[in-house]
């Protein structure tokens, strides 16, 4: 059986956070208000602490969302968004998920903010492993990294294990 190698730790995982806030901030420092919307569980719990980072480094005030959407992304996947259109018309909104490995998770995800008026649609990703498959593109990244298709990468941030690994 392979083995997992750990390719980032949990106080490394907390550097890129940071980083990513400082990075959101800078792309972003004359909006008064950011809508993060975060991809199911780890998504959302991305999104919650680099929410957490720009509120300590800046004046911005944010909002964070979860969006649950059918990992089966068929063309009738079903989505669902935690708040509602008004919350985020007319402002910037950043989609937060783990790993972008094909872009599809992505591409479904914005297809749900097409119909709204927004100031500006972002991506930001933990991991981008280079492997798209659709025209998506994360706009902030916390490490790029290159895998072969039959590697995996699992990221962990609730368990014991927290962390980053590859198998």
């Amino acid at each position: 059986m392979k083995e997992n190698i750990s390719i980032l730790n949990v106080d490394q995982i907390y550097q890129k956070i940071t980083r990513l806030a400082w990075q959101v901030y800078e792309n972003n420092f004359n909006q008064n208000e950011i809508v993060f919307v975060g991809i199911d569980k780890k998504g959302l719990f991305l999104a919650n602490k680099i929410s957490d980072c720009l509120i300590k480094i800046s004046k911005i005030k944010t909002i964070v969302a979860e969006l649950s959407i059918n990992k089966s992304l068929d063309i009738n996947s079903s989505m669902s968004l935690a708040i509602s259109d008004d919350l985020f018309k007319d402002k910037v909104v950043i989609l937060v998920d783990d790993v972008l490995n094909s872009g599809k998770t992505l591409m479904y995800a914005s297809k749900l903010f097409l119909n709204t008026n927004l100031k500006k649609l972002s991506i930001l990703v933990l991991i981008d492993r280079n492997h798209n498959l659709f025209p998506i593109k994360a706009d902030f990244v916390g490490l790029s990294l290159s895998t072969s298709l039959k590697e995996y990468i699992t990221v962990d941030l609730a368990g014991d294990n927290k962390g980053v690994y590859l198998s």
